[in-house]
């Protein structure tokens, strides 16, 4: 069933979310003040290719990844979330797309503090 969900995820759009945030991690990688944020953003394009079947952990709770949350979250992952949060509302209503709201709302969810997460297979 998680193979199915996944397949079906990646062709009505789990291939555009995963590609963005790939091409956002390369953008990252390119500039020096963006190489912090730059493995958040690939573990987030993995996440977005395939989430059923895989979970959002803490990894690492330290100061640093505190601070670079923050920043994260003023200067991107409010609207990231946001937007992640919209299209899982539009889901929702019918019944086919509940699956597919919940992964957006675990995408808004990590989204909002990528920095120090870890995404493990359940």
């Amino acid at each position: 069933m998680r193979l199915l969900m996944n397949i079906l995820w990646f062709i009505l759009g789990g291939w555009i979310s995963g590609s963005l945030w790939l091409l956002a991690g390369v953008i990252l990688a390119i500039t020096v003040i963006g190489l912090p944020w730059t493995p958040a953003a690939f573990r987030i394009a993995g996440f977005s290719y395939w989430p059923f079947g895989k979970v959002v952990v803490d990894r690492d709770a330290g100061v640093s990844s505190a601070l670079l949350n923050i920043l994260w979250f003023v200067l991107a992952g409010w609207w990231l979330a946001l937007h992640h949060v919209l299209l899982a509302i539009a889901l929702a209503v019918t019944i086919i797309g509940i699956p597919f709201a919940w992964q957006h709302l675990k995408l808004a969810i990590l989204s909002l503090t990528p920095v120090g997460k870890a995404v493990v297979e359940v």
